[in-house]
């Protein structure tokens, strides 16, 4: 299956190409995105977009992780979803990042959104689990606007720069999606 192309009302979010990766570099090599993200590294040396672009199609093939780009038509690419499959357990774990330019306008919730969806409605997934970085209670604000759930905290679970750090765990289940996108259907 090729990787997917998904849109939402403002942004198109599609595969990957080579040529994203200098943005990528530029977006996720920020300092602020890196700190408050779980994986990026800083710096974001030169070839690492690359290699992080290349290895997409292989993982999706593989029904390990599909990621793409979060697109807006006037600015091009603004960041990245990604959900990590354990198709064993019909379970799948969403992360993101948007670059710092677009923060605090809903991108990060709008296609968050749409990779759940796709998850429950196409990879018929029975469990999205998130999670964040406790000292950044934005992105929990994302996942509890998805209708995720709280589960707790991993204390201390990750070293960051030298650091521990906590890490909050958010979930939603087929049914709590389900329930949740008939409310909001009958809303709109």
């Amino acid at each position: 299956m090729a990787l997917p192309t998904l849109r939402t009302e403002r942004l198109l979010l599609r595969p990957f190409a080579p040529s994203d990766a200098p943005r990528v570099q530029a977006l996720a090599g920020s300092r602020e995105v890196a700190f408050t993200t779980l994986n990026i590294p800083h710096p974001y040396e030169d070839g690492m977009a690359e290699a992080w672009i290349d290895a997409h199609l292989p993982a999706w093939e593989a029904g390990k992780r599909l990621a793409v780009a979060v697109t807006t038509e006037d600015d091009g690419l603004i960041g990245t979803v990604s959900l990590h499959l354990a198709p064993v357990h019909r379970r799948g774990e969403v992360g993101y990042w948007i670059g710092v330019p677009f923060w605090n306008r809903g991108y990060a919730t709008e296609a968050t959104g749409a990779l759940i969806d796709f998850g429950f409605g196409e990879l018929h997934l029975h469990r999205i689990v998130a999670r964040h970085l406790t000292r950044n209670p934005a992105s929990g604000r994302v996942m509890q606007k998805l209708g995720m759930v709280r589960e707790g905290t991993l204390r201390e679970h990750l070293l960051k720069w030298g650091r521990f750090e906590d890490v909050d765990v958010y979930a939603i289940l087929e049914p709590e999606w389900r329930a949740r996108a008939e409310v909001m259907a009958q809303t709109t």
